[in-house]
């Protein structure tokens, strides 16, 4: 079945650094894009960051461009998230997620920024 397994969350202070993780499995991970969503308490999910099947192509929102990086390893099902410069309101529960017909996502990895 298909499954993300998120890693990498924690507690940082700002303008501190996070490389989050997202390992996939269940389906031919290389040949789909993949997307990193970000909940934060009482706001809508929204995306952050989406890559292409060779990571040739990347898209960001707007609030993070310049500070976060997405990237991928097909060889080893996963997908990255690089975020430098945090600011408190990077504070959000982090997916990966992917639209296979129907959209999948992870667990989810907790990110708190403290000012």
């Amino acid at each position: 079945q298909v499954q993300f397994v998120e890693s990498g969350g924690g507690l940082v202070q700002a303008g501190g650094s996070l490389r989050l993780s997202c390992a996939a499995s269940g389906f031919t991970f290389s040949t789909y894009d993949m997307t990193w969503y970000r909940q934060a308490p009482g706001k809508e999910r929204e995306l952050v960051a989406h890559i292409t099947p060779t990571g040739g192509s990347t898209n960001y929102a707007d609030s993070v461009k310049g500070r976060f990086t997405i990237s991928r390893d097909n060889a080893k099902n996963t997908v990255y998230l690089q975020m430098n410069s945090l600011k408190p309101e990077d504070t959000a529960v982090y997916y990966c997620s992917a639209w296979l017909g129907v959209r999948y996502w992870g667990q989810g990895t907790q990110v708190t920024v403290s000012s």
